[in-house]
């Protein structure tokens, strides 16, 4: 039996949909009081509706990670309203899809200032008031794509899911005389409101891939989240968790219709 988190302060980026909601959800159903925060004023008060009635209690705070007065602001709000802070996710991200050659210098100072550059600062934001905790916990989502695999139409998107991994092995060594771990998690293919809109013949494809049999769900990657917030877990740091069904395991896919 792992120690109770309840009662925990938690800060969970990009917390309004997607993965970042369901680390909210995992983190609030273990009675952590959990702030999401998100861009979107509407997202969030629609997240907070839909994560009522948990045993942690859950509040929104708007910002963007990419911006550093609003990471300081959003860690400000959190300390303020749960009297202090434990353990950040940071999971805010985007993943726009574009082929190099019509790639622009837009789209990639884009993508990398909110998974890049949103990861560091809010970290730095938070640094402070996790060393404060004496039991600080920084866990990252980065991806299996980028880290380890790759994917036509994402090589911006993978450069900043490898990057983060750059990021937070320096970031351990620098934040481990704080009392402070820092991890990720790499997700494989997960069930999103993003993802259902590919259609189930490309659901279907994407399935066929995962030696488990079926996608992810956010609780999954969440779960993940939860155990390196443990007390069990403060002897980890530097390290990542991929969470995807054995999805990076086939070398092809002839060895997983040899199953």
């Amino acid at each position: 039996m792992f120690t109770s988190i309840a009662g925990r302060s938690v800060l969970v980026t990009g917390g309004t949909k997607g993965i970042g909601k369901g680390i909210a959800r995992v983190f609030a159903r273990a009675g952590a009081n959990v702030v999401v925060s998100g861009r979107d004023a509407s997202a969030g008060e629609a997240v907070l509706v839909d994560l009522s009635g948990l045993p942690g209690s859950i509040s929104f705070a708007r910002g963007d990670v990419g911006l550093a007065a609003d990471c300081e602001r959003i860690a400000s709000e959190t300390v303020a309203r749960n009297r202090g802070l434990d353990v950040l996710c940071a999971n805010a991200g985007v993943y726009p899809s574009k082929r190099i050659e019509d790639m622009t210098e837009a789209d990639i100072d884009a993508i990398f200032a909110t998974n890049v550059k949103g990861s560091i600062l809010i970290v730095r934001a938070c640094t402070q008031a996790l060393e404060r905790s004496g039991r600080g916990r920084i866990i990252l989502t980065s991806s299996i794509t980028g880290p380890i695999t790759g994917y036509p139409g994402w090589s911006h998107y993978g450069a900043t899911k490898a990057a983060q991994l750059g990021f937070m092995r320096t970031a351990a060594m620098e934040l481990s005389p704080k009392g402070i771990t820092v991890n990720a998690v790499l997700p494989g293919s997960i069930t999103t409101e993003g993802l259902a809109e590919l259609g189930d013949e490309t659901l279907a494809e994407m399935t066929a891939s995962i030696p488990a049999g079926h996608l992810g769900s956010a609780e999954d990657v969440g779960n993940a989240c939860l155990f390196l917030a443990t007390e069990e877990a403060a002897y980890i740091t530097g390290q990542t968790i991929v969470v995807d069904g054995g999805q990076v395991l086939p070398e092809s896919l002839s060895a997983l219709k040899a199953m």
